[in-house]
């Protein structure tokens, strides 16, 4: 895989291109290719989260699960889709909570690429998916590359805010070095458990209150 990424994180992560994982990552991707395969998201968009926030640039992780599967949507970014798509709904129930929290208008586009400018790293735990097929590459490699990268960030940074979603996104907690970092947990924002606990969690706020505490800007969560 040509893999195009920005470059303080290419320098970060150029000992995780080398391990096994990746090789495995590359030739099932090019298996997918030869076959003819639809991919999302596109290889441009593959490592997107991580080129549109700049490695010594991250206050914050908001770790997805795996990228969307239908046509138009995936944009390498967690919870984000493309300008002009509809907004999927847990991306509407994480709006209703901001604001319920902030009092952030809703806003009518689920681009989240104001955020990840901002410092939000969107990391989905898969980074590609086959279309039409939900988690059909979550067993090709990307989540010890992923957890890889989340075990970096815990060792190399200070005072990030790791937000964790869902059980899913919450068993990752054990990569965290919770004496470092904050760590903020709840249900996942999807409509089938946004009121268990994600909905009144307040982690937008909780996230500011922090980074000012530690003498970072806050996010400006206004899309």
């Amino acid at each position: 895989m040509d893999v195009k990424i920005e470059e303080s994180w290419k320098k970060a992560l150029a000992p995780l291109f080398e391990r096994p994982y990746f090789t495995q990552i590359t030739a099932h991707l090019k298996t997918e290719k030869a076959l003819k395969r639809t991919i999302f998201p596109e290889g441009s968009m593959i490592f997107n989260a991580f080129n549109q926030t700049p490695y010594h640039q991250v206050k914050v992780v908001i770790l997805g699960q795996d990228p969307y599967h239908q046509p138009g949507q995936a944009m390498g970014l967690s919870f984000s889709v493309k300008a002009g798509c509809k907004i999927p709904p847990s991306l509407v129930n994480m709006y209703k909570e901001l604001n319920k929290d902030i009092g952030m208008p809703i806003p009518t586009t689920g681009d989240l690429t104001h955020w990840a400018k901002q410092g939000v790293l969107l990391l989905n735990s898969v980074l590609t998916v086959r279309a039409d097929e939900p988690a059909s590459h979550s067993k090709i490699g990307w989540t010890a590359f992923t957890d890889d990268v989340i075990k970096l960030l815990s060792n190399e940074k200070s005072d990030l805010v790791f937000i964790l979603w869902g059980n899913f996104a919450s068993q990752k907690q054990i990569l965290i070095d919770a004496t470092k970092h904050k760590i903020l947990k709840a249900a996942h924002p999807s409509p089938l458990s946004a009121y268990n606990g994600f909905f009144g969690c307040k982690h937008f706020s909780t996230t500011n209150q922090y980074l000012t505490q530690v003498k970072k800007d806050p996010i400006d969560w206004s899309i």
